[in-house]
């Protein structure tokens, strides 16, 4: 699978609206009719499926019609793995399936990886992973069905193979986090090399029909210790859950999602493991973590570890979205506490309002091959408060537009949410109110709070100052303060509809988090769920988007994986700060250093990083450790503030600059962005095409400007 995938298509960058929700129509057979025969016509689906599958795994095609779902996966139709006594080995890898399609009109489609529960097979299907070229694939209206020598080939279509994980529909991912060999054991114990393995376990009780027809995901004879199991006899079920027990090792050779090995992966000091796991029904499944050692390197060599210890983790434990667990080790032989291990966890679940996304277009790895040395507003025309010249009061309306009109290909800004939880867009998480009236301030006025906790309405109606301000009790004053695209607190859906479609957005999710001393970046806990955090903005860019340039980032790791998983349609990058002089570093290690970002954003499938650029500078060969991977690189800093550095960021091949004072700052002679004048082009070819169709002719005159003649 790749880690990112770029692409010069730009004629299929608009996308289509969002479909409605179409009726649960799952079909478990492998022939679907809607209508007669004299709008329909039948067409037999074939395509060969040359990558592994996992047990409960098939193949499914969705489309733009009524039989295929109108784009919609629940609404997808199964196909059948085709059988014969006489195939060839390529036949034996063909999926076919006969759907009714419609005869006059053309019928775009895609195929899909599903996983399907074989006990409760009417709920939605699960996507696994699925075809995500710009142009799906497509039945022309006087096609005629290809003879039966010819084939899809999943993933591969035009030449290009794209295939990407899917998104959360119905089911929960869970991600438990082994960083540093986190096991503390009896001192005979500390310098064993610990493996682990996290099986899903089913909790609910089996009905007689389970029991007789439900196929394990992962079998549980890989497992050394059959006294740490329920079994049959004792009368527990023995079946794992309907999950799906995935891992990947943050490391240069192993930082792509994989199958778990019989006796799991090596957990040592240098190491960073994450389970992944995708569960059907979270109530009812516990995750057994067994631990493996081996008593010598020559009884490695010889594969068979010893079953060190054991530990269930009940759903019950999951508390919040994210946190982290205290574990007793079980002794796997004598069933005694043999020590502790301390892991963190995060439950990802499906964004709530999932009828907001089909599977017509996906956006989240795709970069256009001409996008290059992008100029990217930073909270549209600068820092605000570091500048003592600024007069556009940062990450307004006022100020996205104002680095807009000036040539920003992108503006970016940063996002939270009240306490009513309206996204709106601001960057600090602390204000200060004043405690009397506007026209009187003196010192000890100010009073210190966390944005969050105050209302939009609140934060539109009070004299709310900055934290410079506050700090320093030294009031600012902008250019047209009192105009309301000049206040602060724009709501996202605003700035949505506000500024030109063609300016894309950076959109920076804010979210604090616990630095290495062990201290928050606020002062204050967390109060609201990250899942509910991230729907509540995701609501919003979905349904305002429309064909707006969207990228998502954020410094929180987990955030950007909730990010790529609880959505299909846009791109996520990572924010980092590389090593740094200039602030301090966070608890969790993978923001911490280019190399870690890197292989989080290729194992999560991440469109690419935001570095740090005094990190780049420090060392410019990274930018090739992010490229070499597929990634898009991006940058930010207060040294992007020259345009010496600008040059130099640009010649280095990054993607785009994040930088304030769009209007000093950028070398542009058009003052335009890049998606606006491909969008320019995209519409004069068209024209091009319409002229000649009406038998119109082009010509170019002297001054180089093209004219139409009839």
């Amino acid at each position: 699978m790749q880690s990112c995938w770029h692409d010069g298509d730009e004629d299929a960058m608009a996308a289509p609206p969002i479909s409605a929700t179409t009726e649960n129509a799952n079909n478990l057979g492998s022939r679907r009719t809607f209508g007669d025969i004299t709008t329909n016509r039948l067409w037999t689906f074939r395509v060969l499926m040359n990558q592994d599958m996992a047990p409960n795994e098939r193949l499914a095609v969705v489309g733009n019609c009524e039989a295929l779902g109108n784009w919609q996966h629940s609404g997808a139709t199964l196909l059948s793995k085709h059988n014969n006594e006489e195939q060839d080995e390529n036949e034996s890898n063909l999926w076919t399936g006969e759907v009714y399609v419609p005869r006059h009109c053309d019928t775009e489609y895609r195929y899909f990886v599903c996983a399907v529960d074989p006990i409760s097979a009417e709920q939605p299907l699960l996507v696994r992973r699925w075809e995500t070229q710009l142009q799906p694939r497509i039945i022309r209206e006087l096609d005629e069905q290809p003879a039966k020598e010819h084939s899809d080939i999943f993933g591969s279509f035009r030449g290009q193979e794209k295939v990407d994980r899917g998104w959360l529909t119905q089911e929960t991912l869970v991600q438990l986090k082994f960083f540093y060999a986190p096991f503390t054991f009896k001192q005979r114990m500390k310098r064993r090399h610990v493996q682990v393995k996290v099986t899903p376990m089913n909790l609910s009780i089996p009905s007689a029909e389970r029991s007789e027809s439900f196929a394990p995901v992962s079998p549980l004879e890989d497992s050394l210790s059959n006294d740490t199991h329920d079994t049959k006899e004792n009368g527990g079920d023995s079946a794992t859950a309907f999950a799906f027990s995935e891992v990947v090792a943050l490391s240069a050779d192993d930082c792509e999602i994989r199958g778990q090995e019989q006796f799991g992966i090596g957990c040592g000091p240098n190491d960073l493991v994450i389970f992944h796991m995708t569960v059907a029904d979270l109530e009812n499944t516990a995750f057994l973590i067994d631990l493996y050692t081996y008593s010598s390197r020559v009884a490695k060599e010889d594969g068979v570890p010893n079953h060190l210890g054991y530990h269930y983790v009940l759903p019950n434990l999951f508390k919040r979205s994210e946190g982290h667990l205290e574990l007793p080790i079980t002794c796997a032989k004598g069933h005694r506490p043999l020590g502790m291990m301390r892991l963190g966890y995060l439950i990802v679940k499906p964004f709530s309002q999932c009828a907001l996304m089909d599977m017509s277009v996906s956006y989240a790895r795709y970069w256009n091959n001409k996008w290059t040395g992008l100029d990217v507003g930073h909270r549209g025309s600068g820092t605000s408060f570091k500048a003592k010249d600024a007069v556009i009061r940062e990450n307004t309306i006022t100020s996205l537009r104002y680095a807009a009109d000036h040539g920003a290909d992108m503006v970016e800004f940063d996002v939270q949410l009240s306490k009513d939880l309206v996204p709106v867009v601001y960057h600090d998480f602390m204000i200060y109110v004043s405690l009397k009236s506007k026209c009187s301030m003196q010192e000890h006025d100010f009073l210190a709070l966390p944005m969050r906790e105050l209302s939009l309405e609140q934060l539109k109606k009070l004299k709310v100052y900055h934290t410079a301000e506050g700090l320093s009790r030294e009031t600012r004053s902008f250019h047209n303060d009192d105009l309301l695209e000049h206040q602060p607190f724009p709501q996202l859906a605003d700035v949505l509809d506000a500024l030109d479609v063609h300016v894309g957005f950076n959109i920076e999710i804010k979210w604090s988090q616990r630095l290495q001393d062990g201290k928050m970046e606020e002062e204050f806990e967390h109060v609201v769920d990250r899942n509910l955090y991230i729907d509540c903005i995701l609501d919003v860019v979905l349904r305002k988007a429309g064909n707006r340039r969207i990228v998502l980032s954020c410094f929180d790791p987990d955030i950007c994986t909730m990010l790529r998983y609880k959505q299909n349609r846009y791109p996520v990058m990572f924010l980092t700060l590389g090593r740094t002089t200039r602030y301090e570093q966070y608890l969790d290690p993978r923001g911490n250093s280019m190399e870690l970002a890197v292989w989080h954003a290729v194992a999560m499938e991440l469109l690419g990083i935001v570095a740090h650029t005094e990190d780049l500078l420090r060392d410019p060969s990274q930018v090739n450790l992010a490229k070499e991977r597929g990634l898009v690189l991006f940058c930010w800093g207060d040294d992007n503030n020259s345009k010496d550095t600008i040059k130099l960021l640009k010649e280095l091949g990054l993607h785009a600059i994040i930088y304030d004072k769009m209007d000093v700052l950028t070398t542009k002679e058009v003052k335009q962005s890049v998606f606006h004048l491909q969008a320019k082009d995209s519409q004069k070819e068209l024209l091009k095409l319409q002229a000649l169709e009406m038998g119109h002719v082009w010509h170019t005159s002297p001054d180089g400007a093209e004219e139409q003649k009839a």
